[in-house]
């Protein structure tokens, strides 16, 4: 199967082409060009967001069961057709394709998830308080047409996340997928169309990031912002959504703390955090970033864990023998560098990795650095990549400060035999997710969002849906 030719989804047209101009589309694994991707100008994302509006109305005069109905069909398309979607998921974003087969079926319980969800808006009454009133109800209905953008790291995993909810809801949608990832996200938008979602209530754009959300946040007709992204970009966004008092959810970047106790499973913890440190290449906001661990337990496990990262076979997604696959783009490998760069010169150790690999795409080694001290760009910032930072500490009060210091609350992690402090833990460490001996804390039935600077709202979960709800309150007298 080559990659499939590229196009926007605009006013219920498929188009090749579009005012923007258009970009090459690049596989990360060897930096060639997989297609050209056409680039929405002003009137594509005026023709978009119009386009929402007429299938606003469509949508949402259609029953929540019918819009279930129609979703559990997306879903079961998204299955069977999990291979196509995984390969051409792996051949842009470049994740190995077992991981990439595991995103879209995840994605597909997601949509069946909301699509539950959808169903259960329920309202409730209120007795009056004065003579004369029959009923007093709060209701939810659809906030209106969403501008939903999403990035690069999981092309199917976080458009469904949005369009499910917010169609399960009533709303229409504009989805403006990442440019470098356009091909996942117009495949699943064929998927809904084909289900039974009116042609103009998913309009889906690609083009320049800052002038596709400037103007479809400003449109008049746009009624809801969604945002997966930076902390940056989730607070640009979130301040042009308030000039125009627009609904606004984000769910933004992380910096995971992961604190390892002494009577912890050496062993299992070591396992479970090398699979979810360099899952998708470390380029998942959850991810594991920080190692907190006693002293007397550090140096051992630093030793363990940085053996075991070095022999992770990097390669092409599409080669079965691949574990972990290229960053997604260049940038990417610069950002790493300069990362491990910075903390090398602010005193901190280096246990393996640290460089770019040489030859075609843009693959970076997976890096453990220890004693990083708290001022380095890389445990202040994100790194978004196969980077982990192994701390001692000399108690668990010191590690949970450790773990809280940072303005993000997104994922934390925690191991522990003890029921008290697995207790401790959960109600001490500040972020929107807590998982304690594991790292499954994104499951299609939790809400999932981040505290502090990681984040407005959640998503998916009974709470995914409620985010593209307004409330309103229906009072009915006698008449006369």
């Amino acid at each position: 199967m080559s990659y499939p030719e590229l196009a926007l989804h605009v006013a219920g047209q498929w188009l090749s082409q579009a005012s923007g101009g258009e970009r090459g589309v690049l596989n990360p694994a060897d930096a060639t060009t997989l297609g050209r991707l056409p680039l929405a100008g002003r009137a594509e994302l005026d023709a978009a967001a119009d386009s929402a509006a007429i299938g606003f109305r469509q949508w949402r005069r259609k029953t929540a069961h019918q819009r279930y109905g129609i979703l559990r069909t997306a879903a079961n398309l998204m299955r069977q057709r999990a291979d196509l979607l995984a390969l051409v998921l792996t051949l842009e974003q470049g994740k190995p394709t077992a991981e990439a087969r595991r995103e879209v079926l995840l994605s597909a319980d997601i949509l069946d998830f909301q699509a539950e969800e959808g169903k259960r808006l329920y309202g409730r009454t209120v007795a009056p308080r004065v003579e004369g009133i029959l009923s007093q109800t709060v209701v939810r209905q659809p906030v209106g047409p969403v501008a939903a953008f999403t990035p690069w790291n999981f092309p199917v995993n976080l458009p469904v996340r949005k369009l499910a909810s917010a169609l399960a809801a009533g709303c229409s949608v504009i989805i403006k997928p990442d440019e470098n990832t356009p091909a996942s996200c117009m495949l699943l938008v064929q998927m809904l169309l084909e289900a039974g979602v009116p042609p103009q209530a998913v309009n889906m754009v690609c083009g320049e990031p800052s002038q596709v959300s400037a103007a479809l946040i400003a449109h008049p007709a746009v009624a809801k912002v969604s945002i997966t992204g930076s902390v940056a970009v989730g607070k640009l966004l979130g301040e042009q959504a308030a000039r125009h008092m627009k609904r606004f959810s984000a769910e933004l970047g992380g910096h995971a703390p992961v604190i390892v106790c002494d009577d912890a499973d050496m062993a299992f913890v070591l396992k479970t955090s090398l699979a979810a440190k360099f899952r998708n290449a470390g380029q998942v906001c959850a991810s594991p970033i920080r190692f907190y661990l006693p002293r007397a337990r550090c140096a051992d496990f630093a030793t363990q864990f940085s053996q075991a990262a070095s022999r992770l076979r990097l390669g092409p997604g599409l080669d079965p023998q691949t574990q972990m696959g290229p960053l997604t783009h260049a940038a990417r490998v610069d950002d790493m560098q300069r990362l491990v760069d910075d903390a090398l010169s602010n005193g901190a150790r280096l246990l393996t990795g640290g460089r770019a690999v040489q030859g075609p795409g843009y693959f970076f080694e997976p890096t453990v650095l220890c004693h990083a001290p708290p001022h380095c760009l890389v445990m202040q910032q994100e790194p978004f990549g196969p980077l982990a930072v192994i701390q001692a500490v000399d108690s668990l009060d010191e590690a949970i400060d450790a773990a809280n210091a940072l303005p993000y609350g997104l994922g934390a992690y925690a191991f522990t035999r003890d029921l008290h402090t697995a207790h401790r833990l959960g109600e001490e460490l500040q972020a929107g997710m807590v998982g304690i001996n594991h790292y499954g804390v994104s499951q299609p039935e939790m809400p999932f969002g981040g505290w502090k600077e990681s984040g407005l709202g959640q998503e998916m979960g009974a709470e995914g849906v409620l985010h593209y709800t307004d409330l309103k309150t229906i009072t009915v007298g006698v008449p006369g």
